[in-house]
């Protein structure tokens, strides 16, 4: 537990910031699955909108550290490619 001000400032903070981390990183999950309903659907201009949402969740979720820039990448690159799949 701690005992100076200083760490029971420091405490408060860190509750604060991972509840707000927690709700972004609880949106882009969220933004992701809709884009994942939509390809299971067969539904391509349903995909590609959610896609269009999605897309800037996950990388401002990577700039402000949720998630790893590398992993932003890949989640957008494997999302776009099912979106892709079903124009064809």
């Amino acid at each position: 537990m701690a005992n100076t001000p200083s760490a029971k400032k420091a405490v408060r903070k860190i509750a604060r910031k991972t509840a707000v981390n927690r709700d972004r990183k609880s949106k882009m999950r969220t933004f992701i699955r809709r884009v994942d309903e939509a390809v299971a659907s067969g539904d391509h201009a349903a995909a590609s909108a959610a896609l269009k949402d999605a897309q800037p969740l996950i990388v401002r979720a990577a700039n402000k550290g949720i998630v790893h820039k590398n992993a932003a990448a890949r989640k957008i690159s494997r999302l776009t490619k099912k979106v892709k799949a079903l124009e064809a």
